[in-house]
């Protein structure tokens, strides 16, 4: 370890700032920048705190969900995604919007055993006891239990030659990861009592008893552009949503883009997106091959979606009840509870991935989302906000576009307002 380095921990978010500054060589303004976005609450929740890094919030509009229209703040660095979630949720709500049931919320605390002579019987003495390891992690947390929640099911896996005790528990309104791993390590010290060889006692992050189905159907006219009509572009579509059944090259990227919009509404809400993602993705891969999460299909006049993912999400617990501008997203969004906020969540990633498949089948990727991009390239040049309208304009007249050209543009505009 670098001298430096040596006690980093022990200092004060100043002196740490600081001293990175010295070995980094940091400019003034650079020091100036990290100390004016730091916090005192980014100093308590990391280790080795030195500033707070910003990602810019939009809202999400027209997203109606069970018949509700929900306003749907988004955290997120990507020009296109907001602009896309409302783009597709918009086409949704003229048909009716988007349905998505209350559906059951269980997480899952995995005890894994290793070391076992007799697979079977161990199984069968386990289910045998199956009230007493439930009673076990209840007791571990009594409070979960007192608000309705709590270890709830249990069931005995055998993946390989280990054997997995799943405790399904429920969190009622929290994220609830530690409360988890608090009942499902105290199970595990009682099967080690018993005379197991425990080598794990966690939550698991593929959450199946928190599935979350959100479906839609637009009509065709509300599909069309101004070449192709509204049928066709479903047709297309449908058969985009084939391919990414059918080819996990194609399912990664339809994947993301659903996530685009799913992981800026978890940054917004204070959920841990890294969770929902791990999640997500192995549930994608859930029979062997990796597949899209959605499937869209040609039912009558009818584009109709249909999305399942598993979302064990939470509206208290973690940092969501820290974070200022949590609170504030909440009250943005009027969303109550976690069931509304699965749904709502599943519904916003099933109307991005609407934009983004109808603007592969019609005019490409490429053109709405370059349009958007044309900002960020005019500020990364050194536009002002009164520049950048006049940089984007003309950007938008040539068909390759980089960022030297965006400096010549700047140069131009900035000579002719000078000879003016």
């Amino acid at each position: 370890m670098n001298n430096w380095q040596h006690g980093f921990y022990k200092l004060t978010a100043d002196e740490r700032r600081q001293r990175l500054a010295q070995v980094r060589q940091l400019s003034p303004v650079e020091k100036e920048v990290l100390a004016n976005t730091s916090s005192d609450l980014g100093d308590e929740l990391v280790e080795n705190y030195i500033t707070d890094y910003s990602l810019p919030e939009g809202v999400a509009l027209n997203i109606t969900v069970n018949d509700q229209q929900y306003t749907v703040p988004m955290v997120i660095e990507e020009p296109s995604v907001i602009a896309a979630a409302s783009n597709g949720a918009q086409r949704v709500s003229k048909s009716g919007g988007f349905i998505a049931p209350k559906q059951a919320r269980r997480l899952v605390g995995q005890v894994v055993l290793d070391e076992i002579d007799d697979v079977m019987a161990a199984k069968t003495w386990l289910l045998a006891h199956q009230d007493i390891i439930l009673k076990i992690a209840n007791e571990a947390h009594p409070s979960m239990q007192a608000r309705g929640g709590g270890a709830e099911t249990m069931t005995v896996r055998t993946p390989g030659n280990f054997i997995s005790v799943d405790l399904g528990i429920n969190v009622c309104q929290a994220m609830g990861a530690n409360s988890v791993n608090t009942m499902s390590e105290a199970v595990g010290k009682w099967l080690t009592a018993q005379g197991f060889h425990v080598i794990t006692a966690i939550l698991s992050n593929l959450a199946t008893q928190s599935l979350q189905t959100a479906t839609c159907k637009i009509d065709f006219r509300y599909l069309s552009t101004t070449q192709i009509d509204g049928k066709t572009v479903a047709k297309r579509i449908a058969r985009l949503s084939d391919l990414a059944q059918a080819d996990p090259y194609r399912a990664a990227t339809h994947n993301k883009g659903i996530m685009n919009g799913i992981d800026a509404v978890m940054i917004a809400s204070g959920n841990d997106w890294r969770a929902i993602e791990s999640g997500v993705h192995a549930y994608a891969a859930r029979d062997g091959q990796y597949r899209g999460l959605s499937t869209w299909q040609v039912e009558g006049n009818y584009l109709v979606g249909k999305i399942t993912l598993p979302l064990p999400v939470g509206v208290v617990g973690g940092s969501i009840g820290l974070n200022k501008m949590t609170k504030i997203n909440y009250r943005i969004s009027q969303i109550k509870s976690a069931e509304e906020l699965a749904a709502v969540t599943a519904s916003v990633g099933l109307a991005q991935n609407l934009a983004a498949l109808r603007a592969l089948t019609t005019t490409g990727i490429q053109d709405g989302h370059m349009k958007l991009q044309y900002r960020s390239l005019a500020v990364s040049v050194g536009a002002t906000p009164a520049e950048v309208p006049v940089v984007v304009a003309t950007l938008k007249q040539h068909s390759h576009v980089d960022q030297a050209l965006a400096k010549q543009v700047l140069a131009t505009i900035r000579k002719d307002r000078s000879n003016d």
